[in-house]
Order: structure tokens, then sequence, then C-alpha cells
């Protein structure tokens, strides 16, 4: 067995699900990339376009001057549907959280891994070398070194889609100043006429060319912003509190092949998938610190989260959430009191009495018989309940 098959192999015993080897040759989309960056498109994420890090993007041997390959690696998550029915129903509005941040943090899970890796080949051929690992955390074009290493193809939702598993995995990274022999890229598109991701889009962030626009992404907005969210996009971001799944919920190769995770620290923590809007909005920093300890959600921060919870219960356009938005208008954070008042006003603006004398909002989801969300009267792309 080959040094680069013996590698894949302990790839998968430390949990991967997909393994391939690529040069250190600069990405085929650089260009792309700096063009999108150069609209503005990625919004307020400023260390994306410092001089170093674009010259990194443009060529691996940058960060690691020794690179002679590239191993690049996925490893599943759960997919939306995992979530049974039973966890949105009764006590309350509930949110939705992007699956991939159900359970512990992957920037916390994958490193090990990576490492373990490392130690693995050094045992292999006898002696130390240069290398650098990455989790979603360096300066690298890694969707399209996975493409190159064979993994997958780029989809029209921007994420790397891979024949016979879908798109839920984090991608991961090493750099090694070690010479393998690489594998074929991944050559064929199976997106082909199929634009569901595009269409689905709450806020049309999907672009014709594969790339997005952040500013209108709703994972940007309630993770990467840390500011108020623009109060156009605020009604379209639904009960989306932390991140979001739609362009990969309708996507065919996922509603087919995607599987649950076999990394134990990826299954879902309690009250975290569909969390209940009206007790989150009550969280005391201390609270939310010891519900998402090791959990990706922190990225949010407290302020950030429960400016998302505002949004989402302003927009679930029911009396359920009047008491803690009311109690949040006295929060310590301005970011938090000023959502929660918009939220009011969405209540207020909303509000009717129906024939049996309970009080609703005009514009409350409605469910048609196969239990699809809807609004307006016009059925969501997604069903109920699933990384840039």
């Amino acid at each position: 067995m080959t040094l680069e098959a013996r590698l894949k192999d302990e790839a998968r015993h430390l949990g991967f699900d997909l393994a391939g080897i690529t040069t250190p040759e600069p990405p085929p989309h650089f260009e792309v990339y700096a063009r999108w960056v150069q609209a503005g498109l990625h919004g307020e994420m400023r260390y994306l376009e410092r001089e170093d890090a674009l010259r990194k993007r443009a060529n691996p041997k940058e960060i690691l001057p020794e690179c002679e390959s590239v191993l690049v690696l996925g490893m599943r998550y759960n997919p939306p549907g995992l979530l049974p029915g039973g966890e949105r129903a009764g006590a309350g509005e509930r949110g939705r959280i992007a699956s991939y941040a159900w359970g512990e943090d992957y920037h916390e899970v994958i490193p090990p891994k990576l490492r373990a890796l490392v130690a693995f080949l050094e045992a292999e051929v006898g002696h130390p070398f240069p290398h650098r690992e990455y989790t979603d955390t360096g300066p690298l074009l890694e969707r399209d070194l996975a493409q190159r290493a064979g993994l997958g193809w780029v989809g029209k939702n921007t994420c790397l889609i891979a024949p016979g598993i879908g798109s839920y995995f984090f991608l991961a990274e090493i750099l090694l100043g070690l010479p393998l022999r690489p594998d074929p890229p991944f050559p064929t598109d199976h997106c082909g006429t199929c634009t569901r991701c595009i269409e689905a889009c709450p806020t049309q962030a999907i672009l014709p060319d594969r790339t997005l626009d952040a500013r209108r992404c709703i994972s940007y907005q309630t993770i990467e912003n840390k500011g108020a969210i623009p109060p156009d996009l605020r009604p379209l971001m639904g009960d989306w509190v932390f991140g979001c799944d739609v362009c990969q919920m309708v996507c065919p190769w996922n509603i087919r092949f995607a599987k649950p995770a076999t990394e134990p620290a990826f299954a879902p923590r309690p009250d975290v998938p569909a969390p209940i809007l009206g007790e989150e909005l009550r969280l005391s920093p201390q609270e939310f610190n010891r519900k998402f300890k090791g959990s990706p959600v922190k990225r949010a921060k407290r302020r950030g989260y429960l400016r998302n919870v505002s949004v989402a219960l302003g927009n679930a356009g029911t009396v359920e959430g009047l008491p803690a938005l009311r109690a949040a208008l006295d929060d310590p954070e301005p970011l938090v009191r000023t959502h929660a008042r918009w939220a009011l006003q969405q209540l207020d603006a909303g509000q009717r009495t129906t024939d049996d004398g309970r009080e609703t909002m005009d514009n409350r989801r409605r469910t048609t018989d196969d239990g699809q969300q809807t609004a307006g009267g016009k059925p969501c792309t997604t069903p109920p309940m699933q990384p840039m």
C-alpha cells in the first residue's frame, strides 16, 4: 500500500469522510475571489481584504514556503433532517440554529485529529517536516483546493458538494513539506440546470457566478455582522437565530445523500437546534456562556445572539414573545434593546383578534398539510427544521 493510501486510511480511522491530495499551486479561481473582495461583497469581514491575506490565498507557498503537497479533508456534520419534529413542537415559538452548530465547536474537535495525522506521517517517513494545519482558520481558498484534490465540485450555492455525501461537512487542510502524489481534480459539475438554492435563498444572497453577497446572507448577518441588522433584511430572516441552512436543505444532493455524522462531538446538544425564543431572550451573560460553552454559537456573543432572537420573535407574528421582548427593552446591551424595539413594533403592527378571541398576528406563519411553513400564503421551499 502506498504512503498516500495509508494516509487516507488513517484519516478515515480518525473520522474524516473525505481525503484528497493536491499540489500547492495557485488556486484556479483566485481572480474570481479577488474581484469579489474588490466589489465589497465580503461585507465587514475586513480580514479578507488585507494585502497579506490576499497574497496567501493566491499562493499557498506564501503560507509555507516548503509546502510540496496539500492534504484536504472533509468531516460530516449532522443534516437538519436529523432533528425530530417534536423538538420544534410546543413550549412557545422556537428559532433555528444551523445544524453545523448543534454540537461541539469544530474548531476544537478537528485540530487534534489533524495533529494526529501529522504525527502518523512523521512516523511513516521517519522524520519531522514543515507543516501547517487549518480548519476554516487560514487564508486558503479551501473549496478550490478541495475540488482540485478530487473531493467534489463547488455548487451554485457556493458549497463544496461531494458525490454520495452532499455538502454537510467541514473542510480542513494540512500544508505538508513532503512530496505526495496528488489526486486528479474532480472533473465535472453536477448542478446542471438546477437553481433551487438560488431561488430558495430568503434574502436572494446567492449570485449567478457561484459567489455570495455576504451582506445579504443570513449566516453573515447572524454571525459575522457585529452591529445592527439592516431593517430591510430583518423580515426576511424568518426564525434563523444563528446561521442558515436553506440553500443546502433544498439541494437534491443533500436530500438524497446526506447522512448523520459519525463524530459523537457533533451530536445535537439539548435545547440548541430549536431554542425557545422567549427563554433565550432572557439569558443572562452567565447563562449564555454556560449554555454555549464550547459551541460555535459563542462566536455571535450574547448581544449578537439576543439581537437575532429578537428579530426572530418579531417575525414569528405571535404574542407569545411579548413579555420577553418588553423585558429586553431594559437589557444592558443597546444592540439587544434596538432589535427588541423593532420586534415589538412588528408585532404591534400585525396584531388582531380572531373570532375565538385569541390574539394572533396578521403575518403569523401558517402551516400547510404537508408541514411546510408558509408566509403570506406562499409555501416556503424549506422544510421545517437542518460553512462561507
